[in-house]
C-alpha cells in the first residue's frame, strides 16, 4: 500500500500515513476514460431544436395545380425547398447523459485516486482549519506548502471556513469526499487532503 508523507502548515513533513486501496489500485484507462464521456456528456444542455415541415406554419393546400402553369410541381409551402420551409434532420431537444453501473464509476475514480497518488500528487494536510474563512488565509497556506497549480482540496463537512475561502479563488476548489468526482480529479494537478478526511475518503470509495 502506498505512503504518503502528512505536512503540517510550513510544509514540513511530520509523519507519513499508509492508504489503502482507494489509493493502490492499478489504474484502468478505459474507465477513466468513460466515466470522463459520463460526466461531460451529462453537461451538454440538448436544447437546439428546429421545426420540420409538419411544425412549421403554413396550410396543405397544394399553390397550384400539377400541370400546365410552366412551374415546377409543389405539393405544400411547407416544403424543405421552399423559404420559411421545414427543416430536413435537423437537431431536436434531447438529453445527452446518460448513466454508467456504479461499480464501474467507483473503480474509474479510484484509478484517478491511485494515479495522482503514484504521481505524488496527493498531499495529506495536518495544519487543521483555517483561522478566519477569508481568502488570503488560504492564499498563504497554499504559498506555504508551494502549490502553485490548481489545487482541489477535500475538507470535512463541517470545515466552512475552507469553503468559504476557497470560493473566490480561480485554481482552487474546495470539496467533500462525497463530492470527489473522476472528472475534476484530473482537472486538478494537486489533491490537498486534511488528514482527518483521509479515512473518510477510503471508506466511502473502498
Amino acid at each position: 500500500m502506498p505512503n504518503v508523507n502528512v505536512v503540517d502548515n510550513l510544509g514540513e513533513k511530520v509523519r507519513s500515513v499508509e492508504l489503502n486501496g482507494v489509493f493502490g489500485v492499478k489504474a484502468s484507462r478505459s474507465l477513466v476514460h468513460a466515466a470522463v464521456v459520463m460526466q461531460r456528456a451529462s453537461l451538454r444542455q440538448g436544447s437546439a431544436s428546429t421545426k420540420g415541415r409538419g411544425e412549421v406554419s403554413g396550410s396543405g393546400r397544394k399553390p397550384w395545380k400539377q400541370k400546365h402553369t410552366g412551374r415546377a410541381r409543389a405539393g405544400s409551402n411547407r416544403s424543405p425547398i421552399w423559404r420559411h420551409g421545414g427543416t430536413v434532420f435537423g437537431p431536436k431537444q434531447r438529453q445527452y447523459g446518460f448513466h454508467m453501473p456504479k461499480k464501474m464509476y467507483r473503480a474509474a475514480l479510484r484509478s484517478v485516486l491511485s494515479a495522482k497518488c503514484a504521481d505524488g500528487e496527493v498531499i495529506v494536510y495536518a495544519g487543521g482549519d483555517l483561522p478566519e474563512p477569508k481568502s488570503k488565509w488560504l492564499v498563504k497556506v497554499l504559498g506555504q506548502l508551494q502549490l502553485t497549480k490548481k489545487t482541489m482540496i477535500v475538507v470535512g463537512e463541517q470545515s466552512l471556513a475552507w469553503d468559504r475561502a476557497g470560493s473566490n479563488l480561480q485554481d482552487v476548489k474546495v470539496v467533500h469526499p462525497q463530492g470527489l468526482n473522476v472528472y475534476d480529479l484530473l482537472l486538478y494537478d494537486v489533491l490537498l487532503v486534511l488528514e482527518d478526511q483521509v479515512e473518510v475518503i477510503q471508506g466511502l470509495w473502498a
